[in-house]
């Protein structure tokens, strides 16, 4: 036998390396690691080749937290991991991604299957104890990473600061009213990152570090997902959380609201008049108090006596091929049932919320307070306790829900107010996830009940799978100005990139007092400062998910601001009937969004990610794949009005601030000008003109008080509804195929039964259309699919942009159409 000398340095190469040998080990679905010089361990957990875990936590706890999470829906599926030692790094590769985790230090590199890099942990995980006995046991923790100088990021809610990229910014994450936290981000390079806690988590990013940090975590706990661009990113956040479930498609129609209606007959009578005057709409919402007295809040029963009939209202509203939803809340007035039930089994929280007061005076009367209490939506018992009360609205016919105050309202909060138990622990563990889980309990009540009715949520606060509950999440109580309104487009698109593609804003704004001449006198409608402000933010209206008016302080009904012939009145209609026009291109978009995970408000840097230029772009979108939007968003026929301090967080009582007067007299008729940006990659079409623009280059429009800039991409197919009163009136059996050449390209036109989930067991049909620019030949392919009551016959008139036209007839096979 031949004898071995081994020297001192090989002993000890031998040891340490059999040393950290025992502190790898390998997991069905990665690696468990643990960290001596950091004191704890690391789990690398892959859920698909796509998307992978990394928790981490201290080594006193030698097995991972038995966390379950509220958004993740994902079971990691069965994932090829290529395992290998490298010196100091575990490699783990997949089909689609590398995850480097390096032994010593713990911290974990993402890079594509090329070695580029995406993103990197800086330092180790942070574990500071909580000393507070509701949260005794846990830790505040944080992580933080590395970024390119360079680097554009998107998503972390609904956010009112004005910002597309979200680099260089402090943010406090959790859920409120005019913003919505979200601990989501995604990167131009194409990856996402979700970090999972439901705790207060603030947000930071310099020239130095990325970071989170939560108030509570029994570990380090976030998702890293790679899609390879925005869409795909976006693909990934809901294969994680949950898929988007069709809404009807009377939901894409017009809304009329106010803050609000008082009674039964003021409800129909906004109805009646929208018919007498043929202006299209779909749906008209019932706010608040219908219940009656503060004392009675929230009690999901008409007891206010003006509406004397609810049975007969909703009757009513539905004969006339209209659909109504009402407001719910979070919190119950002790007078009600559901509070007297939910009390019994102490499933009420004790904070202060809204109402504060048992009147309707102002300020709150301290000495009248209305005891209405917040419920603890994290309990299953007591969501089925809410949705046994709202059985009692449901059974009506009501049509929808419009979910208020799911942040929930939280008035002069305290830190103690944090420590209230909850059914998942302390309030401060999991007041993120509030909306979630009240959102959440009435939707799957509902979907347990009945699949011939799809659920419609509109609801103020939303979160990291939220998408999933049909709900359309809106931006709070917003105030009435330009900035205001510059700022809904990139906190509506960067919401969008966080997986939640519904969204909306209410349209002229919430508090509009400095409009008025006097307090809440109603004036503003027909001030000339606000009728341009209310006319830009329907332009803008009619391209979001959900085109609805709301506010306070003045009503917003088309016939308020003039009447027809009229400059504002008529631009008011042409964007409402602009928005009927193009149902068939939403509603099939709308399928793009359940079917392919796409998105209806498309930021710039979704579909031109190499155009550096649109990168930080925060007043253009895409509203599908086709057009582009670039809302006029300064005045330009009258002064910018600012609104009150006061008035931008909440009600504002003083009638000398600020105001108005509305005494000028303005020509909305003349013509102005507006700069649009259109984007590099592909030729533009005018949508209004058809006039041609090479992309990559700022142009000057022509604009005129009713029109809002819109262009259309070279190879886009875009379907032209029929002039209708209300969104199903009339069936799609004539249809305008309005074709842009220029460019190869496809569109699929969807239907089905429009109000029920039959589409999810195959009851719907896809007609593709393929639009091929060198032989200028449209092809209406074969139609896929089948439902009860669907077009066996039908005619296409297909119009290029170069006023060429023909008209053919459909019968569901192949048609060739050449133009």
């Amino acid at each position: 036998m031949r004898k071995v000398k081994v020297g001192i340095t090989g002993i000890f190469l031998l040891i340490s390396g059999l040393l950290m040998a025992q502190n790898v080990n390998r997991t069905p679905q990665g690696v468990k690691v643990n960290v001596a010089e950091g004191n704890f361990n690391v789990e690398v957990i892959f859920y698909s080749p796509s998307i992978v875990r990394i928790v981490k936590y201290p080594s006193v706890k030698d097995q991972m937290p038995d966390k379950e999470s509220l958004s993740v829906t994902l079971v990691p599926e069965q994932t090829k991991i290529d395992f290998k030692e490298q010196g100091d790094d575990v490699r783990l590769k997949t089909s689609d991604m590398i995850v480097t985790l390096n032994k010593t230090d713990g911290t974990a590199r993402f890079t594509d299957t090329k070695n580029n890099e995406l993103l990197a942990e800086k330092g180790s995980p942070s574990f500071y104890p909580n000393k507070g006995k509701a949260d005794k046991g846990t830790y505040k923790v944080r992580q933080a990473f590395m970024l390119e100088k360079e680097e554009a990021i998107y998503g972390l809610g609904i956010l009112q600061n004005g910002k597309m990229s979200q680099r260089n910014q402090r943010k406090y994450l959790m859920p409120g009213n005019v913003e919505d936290g979200i601990t989501f981000f995604q990167s131009v390079k194409g990856y996402g990152l979700f970090w999972d806690n439901y705790s207060p988590t603030n947000f930071a990013d310099d020239e130095n570090e990325t970071s989170f940090e939560s108030e509570v975590g029994d570990c380090t706990d976030y998702y890293f997902m790679y899609g390879g661009d925005a869409d795909g990113v976006v693909a990934q956040m809901r294969t994680l959380t949950g898929q988007v479930p069709m809404f009807p498609l009377w939901t894409y129609g017009y809304w009329q609201s106010k803050e609000r209606y008082k009674s039964q007959n003021e409800v129909l009578g906004v109805l009646n008049k929208y018919r007498e005057l043929q202006i299209p709409l779909d749906g008209i919402v019932q706010d608040w108090q219908y219940w009656g007295s503060n004392y009675l809040w929230n009690a999901m029963e008409f007891l206010d006596g003006n509406y004397y009939n609810p049975q007969q209202m909703l009757d009513e509203i539905h004969a006339k091929n209209a659909h109504m939803i009402i407001t719910i809340w979070s919190s119950f007035g002790p007078q009600t049932k559901p509070y007297k039930e939910l009390n019994e089994k102490g499933l009420l929280f004790n904070f202060r919320t809204w109402p504060l007061a048992g009147t309707d005076t102002w300020p709150p009367r301290e000495d009248y307070l209305s005891g209405v209490r917040v419920y603890d939506a994290y309990s299953p018992v007591a969501r089925d306790i809410y949705w046994k009360h709202l059985t009692r609205l449901y059974d009506l016919g009501m049509d929808g829900w419009w979910m208020d105050s799911t942040e929930p309202d939280h008035l002069d909060a305290k830190p103690e107010d944090f420590d209230t138990p909850t059914y998942l622990g302390s309030f401060r563990k999991v007041r993120s996830a509030y909306p979630l889980m009240a959102v959440g309990g009435v939707y799957d009540h509902q979907r347990a009940t009945t699949s011939d009715k799809r659920v419609f949520i509109l609801t103020r606060s939303g979160f990291a799978g939220q998408q999933r509950y049909g709900c359309n999440v809106w931006s709070g109580d917003i105030v009435s100005t330009w900035e205001s309104l510059r700022k809904q487009i990139p906190a509506g698109l960067n919401f969008t990139l966080t997986g939640n593609p519904n969204f909306n804003s209410d349209i002229g704004g919430f508090f509009l007092g400095h409009y008025n001449k006097g307090w809440n006198d109603g004036s503003a409608t027909k001030n000339p400062s606000y009728q341009e402000l209310y006319v830009r933010w329907v332009q803008f209206g009619a391209f979001n998910p959900m085109m609805r008016s709301h506010g306070t302080e003045a009503p917003r009904e088309i016939y308020q601001f003039g009447k027809k012939g009229e400059p504002i009145y008529d631009a008011i209609e042409k964007a409402i009937r602009l928005r009927y026009s193009l149902l068939p291109y939403i509603y099939s978009t709308s399928w793009q969004v359940t079917n392919k995970q796409s998105s209806f408000m498309r930021a710039l840097m979704m579909d031109f990610a190499d155009d550096k230029k649109v990168w930080d772009m925060n007043d253009e979108y895409m509203f599908g794949k086709s057009i582009l939007v670039a809302p006029i968003v300064e005045a330009q026929y009258t002064p910018e009005v600012a609104a009150t301090a006061s008035e931008e967080t909440g009600w504002d009582r003083d009638d000398n601030k600020n105001k108005s007067k509305g005494s000028m007299t303005v020509d909305f008729t003349t013509k102005k000008t507006a700069k649009v940006y259109l984007p590099a990659g592909t030729v533009w079409y005018d949508f209004w003109t058809n006039e041609k623009y090479d992309g990559g280059q700022e142009i000057s429009r022509e604009t005129t008080i009713d029109m809002i800039p819109l262009y259309v991409r070279a190879g886009s197919i875009v379907p032209i509804g029929p002039d209708v009163q209300y969104a199903t009136e009339k069936a799609w059996d004539n249809l305008e195929l309005k074709v842009y050449a220029g460019a190869n390209g496809s569109f699929t036109l969807y239907e089905d039964e429009f109000d029920n989930y039959n589409y999810e067991s195959g009851a719907y049909t896809e007609i593709p259309m393929t639009w091929n620019n060198a032989s200028r030949t449209l092809t209406i392919g074969a139609r896929k699919g089948k439902y009860n009551g669907m077009l066996e016959k039908r005619q296409f008139t297909v119009k290029t942009v170069d006023g060429n036209s023909k008209t053919v007839t459909y019968t569901g096979k192949k048609v060739t159409v050449k133009l």
